[in-house]
């Protein structure tokens, strides 16, 4: 372990950058570039000490030992690069670079209000989420997960509309105030467990468990349980596990840069990444393996089996219910839920092979997720169409837009050569080496995969296979279970009338249903992405964009000389660089215009500030998929669980798990 202050710089250059930020609110072009070059030194000091970490090498930075303050009694503030760390760093610090550019191009394209704030909690987001990866231990991550929950709520509820401040306030409920109740109870309960041994209080994490744990909980079994299944609540909030997680379909509310990077990558990888720490670095697979539960009617069951049921019935559930989400932010918000819980129940089944694939799932999520979001959040932009129904054609209006969609859908499949087939595979071998029971987690990771098929494929065939005025039934989706009465097309039968996610198409809201779990307000609850400026139309269609900041301001308390307004005096340059209404398409109401949609070059569809991050992050996606043996990130996941379990990855899947475990308590 070497003293450096590399992982503190890289927790504190965007908190600098925001400083930067703030003070060039009048000057855009130089607002933007300073978050670019944030994420750029960002990424260039993580990825400084990447080889020396794939060495074996662990950077730390104390609090203590830099100046002597003990933050408390026994425990220290203090950030560590291991390869669990750096892992999530650099993937969050990576795609923080892509996403600069696609949020000035999105937030420009808009001409969205409050954008200097907008990028100012950017940049303290991405600070936490950094912080998160580097903490050394429990007190740390407790207070950048907290952190985090903060910094992002105003990006949640930045249209600063009815909708959204229920969403962000329920996002506060639920990432800060319960799931840290949660992990604050379970590290309060590991600190008193572990100052019962002659060592000593420790929080600090440790590659297999911390040993002082393992020897306390011999003696208090019960508080030991009861330890991990807080700190997996706590995590599993932000990881969106059932009944936890409808916050994060409410926060689709949010600009799609938020909805992309935050809640594809850094908040809740977050919960994921937390989860593993809790199974590989405080408790361990031996641990974990010797406090069973014995359950009344079945007998004794390790720990990590009600954390692979929740995980399994989560990524099925959730499945599920977007298969009935017309509204297509929507339907990638439960895409998430789903998927997470592929993580989760890797991680869980404490096979080496099938922790190795939900952690490298990690990477493979968040390429193709965020490849999602960017699509979703260009179709907006360019054609203000929202609704899955409504996109009929229009992959020759968006065609390298679609063509992308495709990859990432095909990426949450798990079908290659797509990176979510790489993580899939290896979480399936592993279910397959446990043998028994864990055989219904493969048919359910199985299942799931059939699922996402199911509400991905119709996305794609609408785009590319049919035309505005001519539909095809999709009997998938079309029963009465699956909340679709009618085909996407319209017809003059009386089923016209019924939405695809089983509502009316004239009226736009998505109310709450039994399936979703979510409370109707009393006002109309539209869901509607990004609703400020596009969404807002008047009653004769009129150009949103001509809506003057004066009326933006009668409903969102802002002025039309708000030192966030766009001063085109200052910057006049770089709007017209950015300003394509004039090529959109002359409707704002969602779907294809009158005469049907205008066909585009994938180059002219839209600016390269969205379509370069698309092509990018979705050319990442199959990389990995193609050579992941190559990859820095599967290299990673197999020297985490090598660390884990103390023994090469090749010989690992030989020997049976019993034994493995018997090599950790060792």
């Amino acid at each position: 372990m070497v003293a450096d202050l590399r992982p503190l710089a890289a927790v504190l250059v965007s908190a600098v950058a925001i400083v930067l930020i703030v003070a060039s609110h009048r000057r855009p072009n130089l607002r933007e570039g300073w978050s670019v070059l944030a994420a750029l030194a960002k990424f260039g000091i993580i990825v400084s000490m990447l080889p020396a970490v794939m060495d074996g090498t662990v950077f730390r930075w104390s609090l203590a030992e830099s100046t002597g303050i003990q933050f408390l009694a026994g425990i220290d503030f203090a950030l560590r690069a291991d390869p669990l760390g750096i892992f999530f760093a650099l993937l969050a610090s990576f795609l923080w670079i892509f996403t600069s550019f696609y949020a000035t191009g999105y937030m420009r394209g808009l001409d969205e209000h409050s954008q200097t704030r907008f990028f100012a909690s950017f940049a303290a987001s991405l600070s936490a989420a950094v912080g998160i990866a580097f903490a050394a231990n429990l007190v740390t991550i407790f207070v950048f997960y907290e952190l985090l929950s903060l910094v992002t709520y105003p990006l949640v509820a930045h249209n600063e509309d009815n909708e959204a401040r229920i969403a962000g306030r329920k996002y506060l409920t639920y990432t800060f105030f319960g799931g840290g109740v949660f992990l604050l109870a379970g590290t309060v309960l590991i600190y008193w467990l572990t100052s019962l041994v002659s060592s000593g209080p420790t929080l600090a994490f440790e590659a297999g468990g911390i040993e002082a744990l393992a020897t306390a909980a011999q003696a208090e079994p019960v508080y030991a349980q009861a330890a991990f299944f807080l700190l997996i609540a706590g995590f599993g909030v932000k990881a969106a596990l059932m009944p936890l997680h409808s916050w994060l379909a409410d926060a689709m509310v949010a600009p799609t840069p938020v909805s992309g990077l935050l809640h594809a990558v850094a908040v809740v990888k977050s919960g994921a990444f937390g989860i593993a720490r809790v199974i590989l670095e405080v408790f361990g697979p031996g641990l974990i393996r010797d406090l069973p539960l014995d359950v009344p009617g079945i007998g004794e069951v390790g720990l990590n089996i009600p954390v692979a049921i929740v995980a399994a019935f989560t990524l099925t559930a959730a499945s599920i219910i977007a298969m009935r989400k017309d509204h297509l932010k929507r339907r990638l918000a439960y895409s998430t839920t789903a998927q997470l819980s592929y993580i989760v129940l890797g991680l869980s089944m404490l096979h080496p092979y099938a922790m190795v694939g939900a952690l490298f799932h990690i990477p493979a999520h968040a390429f193709a997720k965020l490849t999602l979001f960017f699509c979703a959040g260009s179709i907006h932009v360019e054609t203000h169409t929202d609704y899955i129904s409504e996109m009929a054609g229009i992959g020759k209006r968006m065609p390298l837009t679609m063509t992308a969609f495709t990859v990432g859908a095909a990426g949450m499949a798990g079908l290659p050569p797509v990176a979510g087939f790489v993580s899939k595979f290896y979480m399936l071998i592993g279910a397959g080496y446990m043998g028994g029971e864990y055989w219904l987690f493969a048919g359910a990771l199985l299942l799931s995969a059939v699922l996402n098929v199911a509400y991905f494929w119709p996305v794609v065939y609408t785009a590319f296979f049919e035309s505005e005025d001519r539909h095809d039934a999709k009997p998938l989706l079309e029963f009465p279970r699956g909340g679709v009465l009618r085909s996407y097309g319209g017809t003059d039968s009386d089923d016209d009338h019924v939405a695809a996610d089983g509502g009316d198409p004239t009226d736009r809201t998505e109310t709450a249903d039994a399936t979703d779990g979510e409370p109707a307000d009393e006002e109309e609850f539209e869901y509607a992405v990004d609703k400020y400026p596009s969404d807002h139309t008047t009653a004769d269609g009129a150009d949103a964009t001509s809506h003057s900041a004066d009326a933006r301001a009668s409903e969102t308390g802002d002025h039309a000389d708000d030192d966030d307004a766009p001063d085109h005096d200052d910057h006049g340059d770089a709007v017209d660089a950015v300003d394509h209404h004039g090529d959109h398409d002359d409707h704002l109401t969602g779907g294809p215009p009158a005469d049907g949609w205008q066909r585009r070059s994938p180059f002219a569809e839209s600016t390269w500030l969205m379509l370069a991050p698309i092509a990018v992050i979705a050319t990442g996606a199959i990389v990995l998929g193609i050579g992941p043996d190559y990859a820095v990130f599967l290299e990673l996941a197999t020297r985490i669980v090598e660390g884990v379990f103390g023994m090469p990855f090749e010989e690992l899947g030989g020997v049976p798990l019993d034994e493995l475990v018997t090599e950790v308590n060792d």
